[in-house]
């Protein structure tokens, strides 16, 4: 099987559309939630969440933190189904993002939730999933489909509709108006070419990925694939946190990726690039401006939100071809499975 004929490149692509029909499957539901969060705002939001989508839930803090000011935390599913310990939310949101919505641990911990008293929604791409049926809001992905165990557009689906609701909730108008564009801005992302990449990457044994404010959780996303698809070690941090000790790794033979913000985040990472490049890293860093041997081509800025998502659609269109590079079947990442289900 080629790269074009990849299933996992045939979800990444399917991704805009899946964004584009969520405009009228989260029209029943998106007000309901956001009217009855205005009417009796939470204290706190709690996630709960695991692998592609725990990602989607750290885009989804950023979202909820920078533009209503609530603390969102991730919750640890054990405490309930280990530990039996009941948290304290009532009147407080738990939001669970799940693909398939059946794994048990977050199942178990979003009945304690409801049990509780708690605002319960979840973000999954079966609205008729057992997640689903224990939850007071559900909202659909609108994904149909996912063949390639790697998660591609479950993930941008999924911040997607959290950006939806952020922006329904927080009545911001900006945010709302870049998410209509977003679709077609997918599409054009999943074209850009960062072939760059691919001699540094191919050979390296591990290397980091580098996010800050609504790239962070990109940068986690992009790590975790390089490990599925790639089966090639990564490790994410956040632009502030690489300087707290991990800069120490840097050399020619560790590769760094980072993935630039568009907000004010930016002027920090731009500089954090020049100082890795200055200490002989190979370090790429996103950036509309400039086509530098070090600069991966991004679209032009729209919102910083949104920009964000486009990153990673232009991501996977790179580690498709990165995995059949380094001998690796994209598809089908060894000792994994599409439903992993935990307890």
């Amino acid at each position: 099987m080629t790269v074009l004929e990849s299933q996992i490149t045939s979800d990444m692509r399917a991704a805009p559309e899946a964004v584009r029909r969520q405009d009228k499957v989260l029209a029943a539901v998106l007000p309901a939630l956001a009217e009855r969060l205005r009417r009796k705002p939470p204290q706190v939001v709690v996630t709960c969440a695991r692998g592609s989508s725990a990602h989607a839930a750290m885009f989804g803090k950023h979202l909820i933190e920078r533009y209503l000011g609530i603390v969102v935390a991730a919750a640890a599913p054990n405490i309930a189904t280990i530990y039996h310990r009941r948290l304290r939310l009532a009147d407080q949101l738990f939001l669970a993002i799940s693909q398939s919505g059946e794994s048990s641990d977050i199942i178990e911990q979003a009945v304690a939730a409801r049990d509780c008293g708690a605002v319960t929604a979840c973000v999954t791409n079966d609205p008729d999933s057992a997640l689903a049926q224990v939850c007071e809001f559900v909202l659909p992905m609108a994904a149909g489909p996912e063949l390639s165990i790697p998660a591609t557009k479950t993930f941008v689906a999924s911040v997607a509709a959290l950006a939806r609701l952020t922006a329904l909730w927080a009545e911001d108008e900006a945010l709302a108006n870049a998410l209509r564009p977003l679709p077609d801005r997918l599409a054009a992302a999943g074209e850009l070419d960062w072939s760059r990449l691919l001699d540094s990457f191919a050979g390296a044994e591990s290397l980091v990925t580098i996010g800050r404010g609504p790239t962070l959780a990109i940068a986690r996303e992009a790590a975790l694939k390089l490990k599925e698809a790639s089966d090639l070690h990564a490790e994410p941090f956040s632009a502030a946190e690489f300087l707290h000790g991990p800069i120490a790794l840097v050399s020619p033979r560790y590769p760094v990726l980072m993935f630039a913000p568009t907000d004010a985040a930016a002027v920090g990472m731009t500089q954090l690039a020049a100082d890795l490049t200055a200490k002989g890293a190979a370090a790429f860093i996103t950036s509309s401006e400039e086509s530098t041997p070090d600069r991966l081509p991004a679209l032009p800025p729209d919102h910083p939100e949104t920009d964000a998502i486009c990153l990673i659609q232009s991501f996977y269109a790179m580690v498709v071809r990165l995995a059949a590079v380094r001998g690796r079947n994209a598809d089908r990442p060894r000792h994994l499975r599409k439903i992993t289900r935990t307890r």
